[in-house]
């Protein structure tokens, strides 16, 4: 059976933005200080503004979402799994370095960047970082999602593609995005938490043909 249509005009997937637990939109609220790594998780210093996490609440951390164990007025513990560690940044992250952090987004809040689901697809790793001109290498497995002005998220933050030529993905940071966000501090051969736009990711999911 073909894909259904209406009038004669394909009808897109649907995405519901309660399809997973938590929602981001990739703008970066704060950053926060890894103060202990352990086998089973992470304590990051928690972010005055953060006035409304209890346990249980989800967090970007990074890229990854996470969800809060225990935490107090300095600080909030999150259990990472095996999975987690292998296959994001967080496995090289070490105490004393510095993460992004967004809350989910709230049934209220206004929405500003791009749906962001905290599910880290890859990792990449910096190539050069000139003239608040960004430029990654991307793993082969997410090039086909990534396109001129489309939407990526790079350790956490929603960006727009300004030029993609083969495994190489630009993007154009502003001042405020390289002031607030750890991306300013990126050097060639760091690594780099990737998500790419769930939208694209399922329009192609529907698109492709069936598996012989």
């Amino acid at each position: 059976m073909g894909e259904p249509k209406e009038s004669g005009v394909f009808r897109l997937p649907r995405i519901d933005l309660l399809y997973t637990a938590a929602v981001f939109t990739g703008v970066i609220e704060a950053t926060g200080i890894v103060k202990e790594k352990t086998e089973g998780g992470l304590r990051i210093s928690r972010p005055d503004a953060f006035t409304d996490i209890r346990i249980g609440s989800s967090i970007c951390v990074s890229g990854a979402c996470l969800s809060v164990i225990a935490c107090d007025a300095q600080s909030m513990t999150f259990d990472v799994v095996p999975e987690t560690w292998e296959r994001t940044k967080l496995g090289s992250l070490q105490a004393g370095d510095v993460v992004n952090l967004e809350r989910a987004l709230s049934a209220q809040g206004r929405f500003e960047g791009h749906i962001v689901q905290g599910h880290v697809e890859g990792v990449a790793t910096v190539q050069e970082f000139r003239a608040g001109v960004l430029t990654i290498t991307l793993p082969d497995t997410l090039v086909e999602y990534v396109f001129l002005k489309g939407s990526v998220a790079i350790d956490g933050v929603s960006l727009t593609v300004a030029d993609i030529r083969g495994n190489a993905c630009a993007v154009a940071l502003i001042p405020h995005t390289i002031r607030e966000t750890t991306l300013g501090e990126l050097k060639e051969g760091d690594l780099v938490n990737v998500e790419t736009d769930i939208l694209v990711r399922a329009v192609r999911e529907r698109l492709s043909p069936p598996a012989a």
